[in-house]
């Protein structure tokens, strides 16, 4: 069975740091396009940042660039991570790992159809 789980969120102060990870099992993580949402309370959930199984990485969202890096290891690993520097406080969410098996990137969740339960993540002022 296909399956991503989710760690390394928590309470961090404005500025901190986090690596979020996405441990995968039943698939290979090259063979998937994979991404990470997030969602805050009362809002809709978005894409952060996507890794295709083929081309660029895309970010979603301007303000993480430059301080959030996507990155995959496709070897024995098969996880996916999130380093985040320069957390903010409206970096606040619960930040999921999801997969897509296709080739490309798209910000829809509804594309994705492998999901983790998500790991939550709270930057205080």
């Amino acid at each position: 069975q296909e399956q991503v789980v989710e760690s390394g969120g928590g309470l961090v102060q404005t500025g901190g740091s986090l690596r979020l990870s996405c441990t995968t099992s039943g698939f290979f993580l090259s063979d998937f396009t994979m991404a990470w949402f997030r969602q805050a309370p009362g809002k809709e959930r978005e894409a952060v940042v996507c890794v295709p199984k083929r081309g660029d990485l895309r970010y979603y969202i301007d303000s993480v660039q430059g301080r959030f890096t996507i990155s995959r290891d496709n070897t024995k690993k098969n996880t996916l991570y999130l380093q985040m520097n320069g957390l903010k406080p409206e970096d606040t969410a619960t930040y999921y790992c999801a997969a897509r098996y296709d080739y490309y990137c798209l910000d829809s969740p509804a594309v994705f159809s492998i999901w983790g339960q998500g790991t939550q993540v709270t930057v205080s002022s």
